[in-house]
């Protein structure tokens, strides 16, 4: 089991990262509350991990913090819920947001996450319950790139159209392609970076709670 990677950030887009460690570069499937965490390319990243084997495949998925991660492990034993939905679940809502909706009984934050009915958000909301005990008391650690008030430092990342790159972003989360561009041009000002655009459409389509 891989439980923890730090090394070198090689590259990073929405929902992936290669980070190089002893010589190997890992590809890792990263959750975009993840991806607003990541440093500059070049510096060193540490992302708390966990492997997936299938018969068809191999996967390693990477989060900013432990709790993330975490969480992402009881998701993933949600009947009905595999990997990617997880991770999907976990590009709209970070763990402690998630954790308010299930308090509050919040169906209607959950079903506006893609991939997401009402029926799964209700299983969510019940299987989750008791096991979202688990993560109290959990050390969150401060992720890269976030400063001590808390605010993201977000890197920019190469790209001629800010706004095409977000709404793409958004699209392979599973939002349909008149969704996101809705989405990017209700939020959309000039010299707005692709990172701020993602993060400011997924704010508005899914309330934190």
């Amino acid at each position: 089991m891989i439980g923890r990677i730090r090394g070198l950030l090689v590259e990073k887009n929405p929902g992936h990262a290669l980070v190089e460690c002893s010589g190997l570069g890992y590809e890792i499937d990263i959750p975009y509350t993840t991806f607003f965490h990541l440093p500059e390319i070049g510096q060193e990243v540490t992302l708390h991990t966990h492997f997936a084997v299938r018969e068809d495949a191999q996967s390693l998925f990477g989060f900013a913090s432990r709790l993330d991660r975490n969480l992402f492990r009881l998701l993933i034993k949600v009947n009905g819920v595999g990997p990617k939905l997880a991770v999907g679940i976990l590009s709209g809502l970070d763990a402690q947001q998630f954790i308010r909706c299930v308090e509050a009984r919040d169906v209607s934050s959950l079903v506006k996450l893609p991939g997401v009915g009402k029926k799964t958000a209700e299983r969510l909301l019940i299987e989750m319950t008791d096991r979202i005990g688990q993560l109290e008391g959990q050390f969150i650690p401060a992720a890269p790139g976030v400063t001590g008030s808390g605010e993201l430092q977000v890197a920019p990342v190469a790209n001629h159209d800010p706004r095409e790159e977000a709404e793409s972003a958004l699209i392979s989360l599973g939002y349909k392609p008149q969704e996101a561009a809705r989405a990017i041009a209700k939020v959309a000002e000039p010299e707005m970076t692709s990172e701020t655009l993602i993060r400011l459409a997924l704010r508005n389509m899914i309330p934190a709670g």
